[in-house]
């Protein structure tokens, strides 16, 4: 009996995509609940699993704009055997053309050399050499083949010189790939929020002694205890959540003409991926402790990085924190996550000398960046938020007695 092997839906918003590899070759023996292939949508990058065990026909192959049901390929259930070979580089259907001998990693520096000046391909060249390898020789007098067609032929004394005075072909200096559906939404995205929202950002430092310290001092028992390090995000995210209650004004959105008061705290957090920037939200925030925090965000981090991703995973939040500090980004502007109103962005931690009680001491100090939309947000909210962020970060008890 033959299975067929469909697009599976991925949420009400999401009709198309892109099959963007596959996981297997056609012919190959698959294993119930085996990953089939990679699809890119303009949201997320999910995988297609197989329903039954059984040998796999590819109709569709990697690259091509499909349909949320459309039919990709087929599993005949009769069949069954050894499992799946691996995938084709091409990751789409094979093709039938034997490889050719000349590999790439038996080729010669000046052969190699000669290919990328002159676009010419050596698997193409009978090879003269032992084992039939193409020579420099070979490669030479295939670059002499156009003077047979009435162009000028080149005297073979000043080949070298030619090749040398020749512009490396444009295909050898660049690689044109289309771009995913998920980074081109991405792009959009970012475009439109600086476009639609009246983007101001306002900066502050904090000094990251009194975190540094606890983190040093009760890391050990945190990680016996939960099974999870203790990290600057979860700090960081309960200083939002408590500057949010204090201004409650960054907690709001624009909804055409009217202003939208969140009353819940579900926190994004920008994640960086192979296919681009996620933010998963990490839900009640408020609720949670700091082992629950930590823990939220590296299943949240995982989950964006191997592609297994919800669309609810990145639905619902109503601020983003983003750290480029761990890039080593010194400062930064970050760009509205709309339709949310503000942005944390997070830097580097380096010692700086500072002014303390009248003198100058050394302090690991990071650069706070808040970028909010002014439609929603005032200069003086986004000022006092900033501030309270720093205030519980350079002290941290004031978390736990809330003031």
């Amino acid at each position: 009996m033959a299975i067929e092997v469909k697009i599976p839906p991925m949420g009400e918003s999401i009709t198309s995509g892109v099959l963007a590899k596959w996981h297997v070759n056609d012919g190959d023996l698959v294993k119930k609940d085996q990953p089939l292939f990679e699809l890119e949508t303009d949201k997320i990058t999910a995988e297609g699993s197989a329903e039954a065990a059984g040998k796999i026909t590819i109709s569709v192959a990697a690259g091509t704009d499909v349909k949320i049901g459309q039919v990709v390929a087929t599993i005949d259930e009769t069949v069954s055997g050894a499992p799946a070979t691996p995938p084709s580089p091409v990751g789409g259907v094979p093709s039938s053309r034997e490889a050719s001998p000349a590999k790439s990693d038996e080729q010669s520096p000046a052969v190699r050399r000669l290919a990328a000046e002159t676009g010419i391909d050596p698997a193409t060249i009978t090879g003269s050499g032992k084992a039939g390898r193409v020579t420099k020789g070979d490669m030479l007098t295939a670059s002499e083949k156009p003077a047979a067609t009435g162009a000028t032929a080149t005297p073979p004394s000043s080949v070298g010189a030619s090749l040398l005075a020749t512009p490396t072909k444009s295909s050898a200096r660049q690689t044109r790939t289309k771009m995913s559906k998920l980074r081109q939404t991405i792009a959009g995205r970012l475009v439109a929020a600086q476009h639609e929202a009246a983007m101001l950002t306002t900066f502050n430092e904090c000094d990251m002694s009194a975190v540094m310290e606890l983190r040093k001092k009760y890391q050990d028992d945190f990680v016996k205890k939960h099974g999870v390090k203790l990290g600057f995000m979860s700090f960081f995210t309960k200083a939002v959540v408590f500057a949010l209650k204090e201004v409650p004004g960054i907690n709001a959105r624009l909804d055409g003409d009217s202003l939208v008061q969140n009353h819940y705290y579900d926190i994004g957090m920008a994640v960086s991926t192979d296919k681009g920037l996620m933010v998963p939200v990490v839900r009640d925030c408020d609720q949670l402790g700091m082992a629950d925090v930590e823990k939220a965000i590296a299943d949240a981090a995982k989950k964006a990085r191997e592609g297994k991703i919800a669309l609810t995973d990145l639905e619902g939040g109503v601020f983003t924190i983003t750290n480029g500090g761990i890039f080593g980004s010194m400062l930064s502007t970050p760009i509205l996550n709309a339709p949310q109103s503000a942005i944390l962005g997070l830097h580097a931690i380096n010692e700086r000398p500072v002014a303390l009680n009248g003198q100058v001491v050394i302090r690991p100090m990071m650069y706070l960046a808040l970028s909010y939309d002014h439609r929603v947000v005032d200069g003086k909210q986004a000022v006092t938020f900033l501030v309270k962020v720093k205030q519980a970060i350079e002290d941290p008890a004031r978390l736990a007695i809330g003031i």
